[in-house]
């Protein structure tokens, strides 16, 4: 049966024809972006289908490393084009989307569904912990930045010595999940499949799809500053609401549908994983790849973005905390995210 989303493909050579005639921007972006997302979930197939030949723990860890492909080569190709406040903005936009829009949807609609739902509170105390942790480790670089020495040679020196520790605790997570089958990344091996595709399906779909990524990226990220231009938006709120949705969307989509089957701990796990991943090692990676491009990134977000990331994270790791969701608390995570939408949205560039 297909999938719904598949139906988007149709927007692959809608976006290279437009991109070709000089179609115009706003009109190529939003073909980019739909093109994207199911190239994205095929992407995210194909890693699942390999993981049913490499079994659960191997299986885990090229989830674990292929989780947020997507929205990475959109990022690699923002910053190759020097759009700094953009991949910032997603990064900031993906751990809000993950921890509030994504959390919120999946709570309200599978607490309306199956009523209270329970998970394993010890395994929400992990999660919760890293994901304070991860938002602690985006702060400090922006907060002591300001009393460091200006010299940029010092606040790239600054950026590098955290992510270097970032991708290590990350590395760390993904050795325990492997080890024992719990942690941040445990829920990766509880999607394992019977395989449907043969090995060499798959690797083909994953070239295919990381290809087709790439080349829309550069696609999307060239008509980003006419749109901004055309439709009055700031890059910021382009990075922080509209680039995550896209590069997100599938994986959003499974994390709702798991809810809706009363499988609560596996789709808190899903938003809480994917915020990992982008915190500690996403984010990190970017600053060492900014430096192939001769375009630094520095881990250091703006005020209103510190206290976006630390209010998600406080909230999401209260209501993870008890063991147990309600449709309430679904309704609280998805009103933050609309107020902080609106917040930037109204936020002058």
């Amino acid at each position: 049966m297909k999938k719904p989303v598949n139906l988007l493909l149709i927007f692959i050579p809608v976006a290279v024809a437009a991109d070709l005639l000089g179609a115009g921007p706003i009109f190529v972006f939003i073909a980019a972006g739909l093109a994207i997302v199911p190239l994205a979930d095929l992407l995210g197939e194909a890693t699942e289908e390999l993981a049913a030949y490499t079994g659960p723990r191997l299986g885990g860890l090229l989830n674990a490393t292929l989780g947020n492909a997507a929205e990475l080569i959109i990022a690699i190709f923002a910053l190759k084009e020097g759009l700094i406040a953009l991949v910032l903005a997603s990064i900031t936009g993906s751990i809000l989307g993950n921890l509030l829009f994504v959390l919120g949807l999946s709570v309200l609609l599978g607490g309306l569904r199956n009523g209270i739902q329970t998970f394993d509170r010890r395994q929400a105390a992990l999660n919760s912990t890293m994901l304070i942790l991860s938002v602690v480790a985006l702060i400090i670089p922006s907060l002591f930045s300001q009393a460091i020495d200006p010299d940029l040679a010092a606040e790239k020196a600054f950026s590098e010595g955290v992510a270097i520790v970032m991708i290590t605790i990350y590395g760390l997570s993904v050795l325990y999940s492997f080890l024992s089958q719990q942690g941040p990344l445990a829920r990766e091996a509880a999607t394992v499949h019977p395989a449907k595709w043969s090995v060499r399906h798959a690797l083909l779909v994953l070239l295919a799809a990381t290809a087709g990524i790439a080349y829309l990226s550069e696609i999307l990220i060239g008509a980003v500053e006419p749109v901004v231009a055309a439709l009055g938006l700031t890059e910021f709120f382009l990075g922080v609401i509209i680039i995550p949705l896209i590069g997100n969307v599938a994986e959003h989509l499974v994390a709702v549908e798991v809810a809706l089957k009363n499988r609560m701990e596996l789709s808190l796990a899903v938003s809480l994983g994917s915020s990992l991943q982008v915190a500690l090692f996403v984010a990190p990676l970017l600053v060492f790849i900014g430096l192939l491009f001769d375009q630094p990134l520095l881990l250091i977000f703006t005020d209103f973005e510190l206290i976006a990331l630390f209010s998600a994270a406080l909230i999401a790791a209260l209501i993870a905390l008890d063991g147990e969701s309600n449709w309430l608390e679904g309704a609280q995570l998805l009103a933050v995210y609309l107020i902080i939408g609106l917040a930037f949205f109204f936020l002058p560039g």
